[in-house]
């Protein structure tokens, strides 16, 4: 398996301190920042892993994955969620969408790299 994951997420901090996190540990890392044509950039890059924003401008994280998880070959891809609102009704909408795990911010290096290997390596 690589180590190859796509950041969907429009808040510059957020995207580097993801990218900051992972490309230390050997990861290559791209990012995307809106929802308009997020699943495209997904299905052309076939990443590893997603790390996907719920509040993204287009589309929102949920209706994203839902498309991902319609699709054959997106269907098993492991996609970690990201939230700023960690309420129980956000959790629940992020599992039924298919979210492989769920985070929310602010969150701890050490809880992303930890989440990331996970999803990856099983």
């Amino acid at each position: 398996m690589g180590k190859n994951v796509l950041v969907i997420e429009d808040e510059p901090n957020i995207i580097e301190a993801i990218s900051f996190i992972l490309s230390r540990d050997g990861w290559s890392v791209a990012t995307h920042s809106n929802g308009h044509d997020a699943v495209g950039v997904v299905q052309n890059a076939m990443p590893d892993l997603v790390i996907l924003d719920v509040m993204l401008p287009g589309k929102t994280g949920y209706d994203i994955l839902r498309e991902l998880r319609s699709e054959d070959a997106t269907q098993g891809l492991p996609v970690l969620m990201l939230t700023a609102k960690g309420q129980v009704k956000d959790r629940e909408m992020a599992e039924r969408a298919g979210a492989s795990r769920f985070m929310t911010k602010p969150f701890s290096n050490a809880e992303v790299l930890d989440a990331v290997r996970e999803l990856v390596t099983g």
